[in-house]
């Protein structure tokens, strides 16, 4: 018997903060519809849209965020569960596990 599990959905209304740098991260977004804006000390570092990731990376390293995410227009995201990341990334090749712990190290050590 399989065991999917119902993806978790949610609505962020335009202005509002999805997450704050220095918070705790415990889930990811993967954009369904709308644009979110990336912030670090005030700069926007990127505008991201549908079918884009982003909160991942505390997933990975267990470390607070490193940015502040702002809905820019109404963002309808899926929520990515620690739990799911988690089993995924359990499923995954050893060597592409190291991987994505050595980028995610990489990315924070540039933006200190």
């Amino acid at each position: 018997m399989r065991n999917d599990r119902i993806l978790e959905r949610k609505v962020f209304y335009a202005g509002a903060k999805i997450f704050n740098e220095g918070d705790s991260g415990d889930r990811a977004y993967l954009i369904q519809d709308g644009q979110v804006e990336i912030i670090k000390h005030g700069m926007t570092l990127a505008t991201i849209g549908k079918g884009e990731l982003f909160g991942e990376m505390a997933l990975v390293d267990d470390q607070p965020r490193m940015a502040t995410a702002k809905a820019l227009s109404d963002v309808s995201c899926i929520i990515i569960s620690r739990d799911t990341f988690r089993e995924k990334l359990a499923k995954a090749d050893p060597f592409i596990r190291g991987l994505l712990n050595i980028f995610v190290r990489n990315i924070r050590n540039l933006t200190r």
